[in-house]
């Protein structure tokens, strides 16, 4: 049966899904601030825009240092589509990258592309002062700066409410222990893939902040210092956002092999939801059958591991190796396909 036909099919058994990972809308829009809208500080704005980008896009700051990317520092027009100012405050150069051209040259440099699939943070943040402490919510003044930040560094951010009973719940105690046992129930309501827990400090004027963060079994942990809340929520989200990528992208290209994708279980809906996900990849549908999805597929295990979990696909495991035989039943020793690249996920 045709691929187009078997999707069609898929059709029949759709689910509603609950969803974990979010599409970034604007990835390639950078908003760097800047202090006027004269042509020196535009141009040094510009520059400072592609380096917000890479380092988004890539997770690697590494790239910053590329020879193969520093025609474009010095010129970043060539892959900017348009850009304007907005009157902020802080007053903002807004650029659009196009994405095929930022796309290319970045893998040209030997740097993968982190797609716009990405975890959801849920982020616990105190701010400390002189006058007390406050849990900063979703709707407060406060959350701005987190907002700007996680949209600058390329995460999918969520607040709580921090009414009453989540005040309680987001003190420094908590915010500060080693395992989130006290963030846990009342981080549920949000469905986040990462747990973020920042305890912000204000002092003489300066901030600074610990933080940590949990994905899975996963831990990490940072410290972070800026002479303003912006600046403060811009140094937490880029520890944040460069610990994150080691686990999406890799360090280069040349770490990627083919790969042969089998997921079980699928329907539209996680047909849906796991193509935007592989399609930094480069994934490439070779088989529908039944809820079956086959896909050959460029990149390291690890990194198709931690897409898919997003998913909440689980790994199954390695078929037994069957040995390979000929018309007549004698054994093949090179088989033509090994099986050692077939990875199977399930739901």
């Amino acid at each position: 049966m045709r691929l187009t036909v078997r999707l069609l099919i898929l059709c029949l058994s759709l689910l509603s899904l609950p969803t974990f990972a979010e599409t970034l809308g604007n990835l390639y829009q950078v908003h760097e601030p800047v202090a006027s809208q004269q042509p020196d500080e535009r141009n040094a704005g510009l520059t400072r825009a592609l380096q917000t980008l890479v380092q988004r896009l890539t997770g690697d700051s590494r790239g910053l240092q590329s020879p193969a990317l520093a025609g474009y520092f010095k010129d970043p027009q060539q892959l900017i589509s348009k850009y304007g100012y907005e009157n902020g405050p802080p007053m903002a150069l807004v650029v659009d990258f196009d994405p095929t051209a930022t796309d290319k040259a970045l893998r040209q440099a030997g740097l993968q592309v982190w797609g716009a699939s990405r975890p959801s943070v849920l982020a616990w943040w105190l701010n400390e002062g002189a006058s007390g402490s406050s849990l900063v919510g979703d709707s407060q003044e406060a959350a701005a700066p987190l907002n700007r930040a996680a949209q600058r560094r390329g995460l999918p951010l969520r607040l709580p409410i921090a009414d009453l009973s989540e005040q309680q719940v987001g003190t420094a105690a908590n915010l500060n222990a080693a395992q989130p046992d006290a963030l846990k129930s009342a981080s549920e309501r949000y469905g986040a893939d990462a747990l973020l827990a920042v305890d912000a400090k204000e002092a003489g004027g300066k901030w600074t902040a610990t933080w940590h963060m949990w994905m899975g079994d996963s831990r990490e942990q940072g410290q972070a210092q800026g002479d303003t809340p912006d600046a403060l929520a811009d140094a937490v989200m880029l520890g944040v956002s460069q610990r994150l990528s080691q686990r999406f992208v890799g360090g280069s290209t040349g770490a990627d092999t083919a790969q042969v994708l089998q997921i079980e279980g699928a329907d539209l809906a996680r047909y849906a939801e796991v193509s935007r996900l592989l399609e930094p990849m480069g994934a490439k549908l070779v088989l529908v059958q039944g809820g079956k999805l086959v896909y050959n597929v460029t990149a390291s295990p690890e990194q198709l591991r931690a897409q898919l979990a997003l998913a909440r696909l689980q790994e199954a495991p390695a078929e037994p190796a069957q040995p390979a035989v000929d018309a007549n039943g004698q054994p093949v020793p090179n088989p033509a396909v090994p099986r050692a690249n077939v990875l199977r996920f399930h739901w």
